[in-house]
């Protein structure tokens, strides 16, 4: 995923079509003098509508555009003709993609599923016309209802990313590196902090022609849930994954402190992430002998699945992913 292409924030005006109004008519045939009201209604207005679709992974389409707008519906006409519907405005979105008012921050909805469609700004009803008033005490109505108007509002459109595991780690614990090695993504590597400032996602092939889909997460610091380093920008994306895959170096000087840093951080961004799977890789393990490895066990958290890894030497790699493979199943 390059920089420039990926956009998971977008806000724009969407504005519906207003509702056609409904006619005032009466009917005019030979050897009829009393012809009736026949005004026929307005047409709907169109629609604002988002719909999943699998093949985009980025809101970069809809970068651009600011004012979204739907038609409107066409008035009605005599002989109880109905007016046209206004085209409904229907924009593409990839899954995962979250829909909030952009006044209040409530969330709508989410879009999960390829072709889901879900009506985002709704277009104002057609006007009904004057046939419809006819009564006994009132046989020639003059009147017929105007069309509804639209709905003009400012929405902000956020995609959460949808994977099976994603990468829970400080900046260059081998998040890249790892993604890199056991899948076809090629995210930026680089030794210096933030490398990565977009989420990578990657394919991962396991046994039997199975696969499963893995994130890469930009490096979250301590403070990141106060606006440090990148903040929380992209931590949106880790609640969409199934699995949290903790990446620490071996290099750290406390393996169980800086699990419970990352820990405390995605408990400041949402509570709710803690009761996502848990696993844990201790990555850059190349220089370390088994019985290094064997006394640094004693420094791991308790409680959560553990395997020591090198991306570099492939070390461990197909033990990590019997390990991811083994918790998507329980989840």
């Amino acid at each position: 995923m390059a920089d420039s292409n990926f956009i998971d924030y977008v806000k724009f005006c969407s504005r519906s079509g207003a509702g056609g109004a409904g006619s005032l008519h009466f009917r005019r045939e030979k050897h009829v003098p009393k012809g009736g009201p026949d005004g026929g209604d307005g047409g709907r207005g169109g629609h604002i509508i988002l719909r999943g679709n699998s093949q985009h992974w980025t809101l970069l389409h809809l970068k651009y555009k600011k004012h979204i707008i739907a038609e409107s519906g066409k008035g009605g006409e005599g002989g109880r003709r109905t007016g046209a519907d206004g085209k409904d405005m229907i924009l593409d979105v990839p899954l995962g993609t979250v829909a909030k008012d952009a006044e209040t921050g409530e969330k709508r909805f989410e879009i999960t599923e390829d072709g889901q469609e879900v009506i985002l700004t709704k277009g104002g009803r057609g006007g009904l016309g004057n046939h419809h008033f006819k009564t006994s005490t009132n046989q020639a109505p003059h009147y017929a209802q105007p069309g509804e108007e639209g709905i003009e509002e400012w929405i902000i459109l956020e995609l959460k990313l949808l994977a099976d595991v994603g990468l829970v780690g400080f900046p260059n614990a081998g998040k890249s590196t790892l993604l890199s090695s056991i899948s076809a993504a090629k995210p930026e590597i680089g030794d210096y902090p933030f490398t990565t400032l977009v989420p990578n996602l990657g394919v991962v092939s396991y046994r039997d022609d199975k696969s499963f889909v893995m994130a890469d997460i930009p490096g979250i610091i301590e403070g990141a849930a106060e606006g440090k380093g990148l903040g929380i920008r992209f931590l949106r994306h880790i609640e969409r994954n199934s699995i949290l895959l903790f990446m620490i170096p071996a290099d750290a000087p406390s393996i169980k402190e800086q699990y419970e840093v990352l820990l405390g951080e995605l408990e400041k961004y949402n509570p709710e992430l803690l009761d996502k799977q848990r696993l844990l890789a201790v990555s850059k393990v190349d220089m370390l002998d088994e019985e290094l490895m064997k006394e640094m066990e004693e420094d791991l958290p308790e409680g959560i699945p553990s395997v020591f890894i090198s991306s570099v030497s492939q070390y461990n790699l197909d033990k990590l992913k019997d390990l991811i493979w083994q918790a998507i199943h329980r989840s």
